[in-house]
């Protein structure tokens, strides 16, 4: 069976030394808030480029926590995209503000600024861009549209760990960026993970007061905070693999490489590279006019491709009256994308069977 992510595999690459991490960290009696956690921030935030971390349960709580600490209330209005997994609205709701949902560029797939632009009005507080499947979103656009509306950037960087716009990492960009450790991630610890980066002092004082239950002191609260933390044992796991982050994503651009070169020829579009980025191919995303005949002969070839986004958020229930924008290329996407197996651990022999089925899809 070849699958479009196995985490289990990089586990194994990585056996021995996350084994000693863990053990490390069962043996020295401290599972919240130790070392580990502490060590793990200052690395983080030293890979990405930023002076400021806080290491979070998960990349939603962390836009969540991003937007209360920019002292987002209700009413205020984040614009953001519809092509993008359910987190990154809910936090917004969570937080109190009102998404309002744009289209995506056709090439890239991110959020296109200009319908950032025609979206904004009195109420916008803020731009939520998603780097989406690996690839930066547009960032020069969107931060001459903040500073021209004065609206603060949150970015979403779940998928896009190690990605670089014009020379920079993600995350160096926005007030307030997110990273998410999924164990599917390109950098992914073993259970629910994130982290959120800031430069600025404030932010990142108020960020982690408000990520444990707003406490200023010990039992002492001065914000209604949550509580959302990334745990010893996660951190360990992922100070192991933060080492191998850019050899992994090098091994997924040399497969991306030969998907690139195998499949030009076939029916499917392929991926568009935007100029000046390093995308790091979280996903490898194909577009198929015919998604549900490919998935079944993918299937019973004993190849399990993905599908992200099969429902834009725009057509989910609980988000059906939120006020959006044009969605043709956002409902294109929807009916059409296909992501292929890609992981840092996906051996020679799957990469060439699942080119070769491919190439014989008719």
């Amino acid at each position: 069976m070849i699958l479009f992510a196995n985490p289990r595999e990089q586990y194994l690459s990585h056996k021995r030394v996350i084994n000693k991490a863990i053990k490390r960290v069962l043996d020295s009696g401290y599972y919240v808030g130790g070392n580990e956690l502490k060590e793990f921030e200052k690395e983080f935030a030293e890979y990405i480029g930023t002076k400021y971390s806080v290491g979070v349960g998960n990349c939603t709580d962390g836009l969540q926590l991003a937007l209360m600490a920019l002292e987002i209330k209700d009413g205020d209005e984040i614009i953001t995209v519809s092509h993008t997994v359910s987190c990154t609205v809910s936090a917004i709701v969570s937080a109190g503000a009102t998404p309002v949902l744009v289209d995506v560029d056709p090439n890239s797939y991110n959020i296109d600024p200009d319908e950032i632009r025609k979206a904004i009005t009195s109420k916008t507080r803020a731009i939520l861009p998603v780097h989406l499947y690996g690839q930066p979103a547009n960032m020069d656009e969107i931060m001459q549209i903040a500073l021209a509306y004065d609206l603060k950037v949150v970015e979403d960087c779940a998928q896009a760990t190690g990605a670089e716009y014009k020379g920079k990492k993600v995350g160096n960009f926005g007030h307030v960026s997110c990273f998410s450790f999924y164990p599917t991630k390109n950098l992914g610890c073993v259970g629910d993970g994130g982290i959120v980066l800031t430069n600025n002092p404030v932010l990142f004082r108020r960020i982690r007061c408000l990520s444990e239950v707003g406490w200023i002191k010990k039992y002492v609260s001065a914000y209604n905070g949550i509580n959302s933390r990334l745990d010893e044992i996660q951190a360990a796991i992922l100070r192991v693999k933060l080492k191998y982050i850019d050899s992994d994503n090098d091994k997924r651009i040399k497969i991306a490489d030969r998907y690139f070169k195998e499949l030009k020829d076939c029916s499917f579009i392929l991926p568009k590279i935007s100029n000046d980025v390093k995308h790091v191919y979280h996903q490898y995303v194909i577009q198929c006019s015919d998604r549900k005949k490919l998935l079944m002969y993918l299937s019973q070839n004993d190849i399990i491709a993905g599908v992200h986004y099969p429902i834009s958020i725009h057509r989910q229930p609980i988000y059906k009256k939120l006020r959006r924008g044009n969605m043709s290329i956002t409902q294109r996407l929807t009916n059409t994308v296909v992501s292929l197996p890609i992981y840092p651990e996906l051996d020679k022999n799957k990469i060439i069977k699942t080119i070769r089925i491919l190439q014989e899809f008719k």
